[in-house]
């Protein structure tokens, strides 16, 4: 009898996360009767448009929603455009968003913290390492210094105080840049040990994670990531990243969190719905 053949081929952590929130948001949207296209391919990916008086929206916890409406910096980061639309989302005359999309980690985390009630608990505070007035900003562009005395005025997900924010849900990984972009950045060579950075034939992996630790250090924040405890995949290519800062105090500002360890802290009915919507948490 031969020995059993090994599959080395790593697992697709990210189309199965996409195949189940395909699931999910489908029964989700017929429970609760609302609105919902399918993009074409497979898995689909479920997307909601706001409502015909554009009070609510599918995607969005309705308090989360409201909150968002409310403020200027929160309801522009909704008109951010889904790139993608005109090849996999029907033209109905509507223009999508990105954060119409079910697998936007842009809207989990909107959902997350515009609820009224989020940011008013002590011990999310206190997890984050924000100060009581902190409140949080969307899409802002950071001043991440070049050697040619220029700035990348790269986009963050998040600032709330003085933490950054990267979040990710479905993404395939924290994408990749040549070597001669990566070592562009002032700051490059005095943050990381560019030998100890995960590689690949002259081009850095984790782009994003690098760029954004680079303007922690800039501005002398503290930077996290906030990930799926479903994704291993990128929990070990953030670790990768972090275990190459040489900076003791920069590591130290350097954290992590998944969206299940969040969902432990929000307010119930926010609990309740990321449980049912995004598999995250118990309902």
């Amino acid at each position: 009898m031969s020995d059993p053949v090994l599959d080395l081929r790593p697992f697709p952590y990210a189309a199965a996360l996409r195949a189940e929130l395909a699931e999910r948001n489908r029964a989700y949207a017929a429970k609760h009767k609302i609105p919902v296209c399918e993009s074409i391919g497979r898995p689909p990916v479920l997307c909601y448009a706001p409502s015909e008086d554009g009070k609510a929206h599918g995607n969005f916890l309705a308090e989360s929603y409201r909150a968002i409406l409310k403020s200027d910096n929160w309801k522009q980061r909704l008109a951010k455009v889904h790139t993608v639309a005109r090849q996999s989302l029907p033209r109905n005359g509507y223009r999508w968003r990105e954060l119409d999309s079910s697998n936007s980690s842009d809207a989990l985390l909107m959902n997350i913290f515009c609820c009224p009630t989020m940011l008013r608990d002590k011990r999310m505070r206190s997890l984050l390492g924000v100060a009581d007035d902190a409140r949080p900003r969307f899409g802002v562009r950071a001043r991440v210094p070049l050697a040619n005395g220029r700035f990348d005025r790269t986009e963050i997900d998040m600032q709330i105080g003085g933490l950054l924010v990267e979040a990710k849900l479905t993404e395939a990984d924290f994408q990749s840049k040549g070597r001669e972009v990566v070592e562009a950045y002032r700051d490059f060579h005095d943050v990381f040990d560019s030998d100890a950075l995960p590689h690949d034939d002259g081009t850095y992996l984790s782009y994003q994670l690098i760029r954004n630790v680079l303007a922690a250090h800039a501005l002398n924040y503290s930077f996290c990531v906030m990930l799926d405890a479903r994704r291993p995949d990128l929990q070990e290519a953030w670790f990768a990243v972090m275990r190459a800062i040489r900076d003791f105090d920069l590591r130290l500002r350097c954290k992590m969190l998944t969206w299940q360890e969040l969902a432990a802290m929000v307010p119930l009915k926010l609990k309740k719905f990321l449980a049912e919507k995004y598999g995250v948490g118990i309902a």
